[in-house]
């Protein structure tokens, strides 16, 4: 797709989002691809521009970092036998690459893919807050079910005055 002047659908941008490290990132190959240019352009470009990208916006991965990513894409069998380790870039480190790319194309597709990663915080905020909601309702009604169950349990167990337990039968057993 290097050259490519077409834009990515937002599903395969979101497909290209790896988490490593704690954190949610792409590879240079990758957006090397997204931006429409190759990966050791992509490379030059962060080595001329180095000051640009501190540590929380690129990073190398391990050898051991690359065979995991590399066990769960296919796709990247052209950086299954690179020598040189692949960069992961965070969604400041996309942002910034597409200032130091600077071709039109590498614009519009930084825009998709911040979106990209806004979209999936939002996502992952959302579900923690469900978590957090649902912890505390637990945490409020856990009280009331314990009485009803309590309940329940008295009711099951205890015994009417003619002496026979409520909900079992009372025929003997051949």
């Amino acid at each position: 797709m290097v050259g490519s002047t077409k834009l990515v659908a937002k599903r395969e941008i979101n497909e290209r989002i790896l988490r490593i490290r704690g954190q949610r990132v792409m590879l240079d190959a990758d957006l090397a691809d997204l931006y429409g240019v190759t990966t050791k352009r992509l490379n030059e470009q962060v080595k001329r521009n180095a000051g640009r990208f501190p540590d929380d916006f690129m990073f190398r991965l391990s050898a051991e970092e690359r065979d995991q990513v590399l066990a769960g894409r296919s796709d990247l069998r052209r950086i299954r036998f690179s020598t040189a380790l692949p960069h992961a870039f965070t969604e400041h480190g996309a942002l910034m690459l597409a200032n130091v790319v600077n071709s039109e194309i590498a614009v519009q597709s930084s825009i998709q893919i911040v979106r990209t990663f806004i979209r999936v915080r939002e996502a992952s905020a959302q579900h923690r807050d469900l978590a957090r909601r649902i912890d505390a309702l637990e945490e409020r009604y856990d009280g009331q079910f314990k009485e009803v169950f309590d309940a329940i349990d008295e009711m099951m167990f205890s015994t009417d005055d003619d002496g026979r337990r409520i909900g079992f039968r009372t025929e003997e057993m051949p």
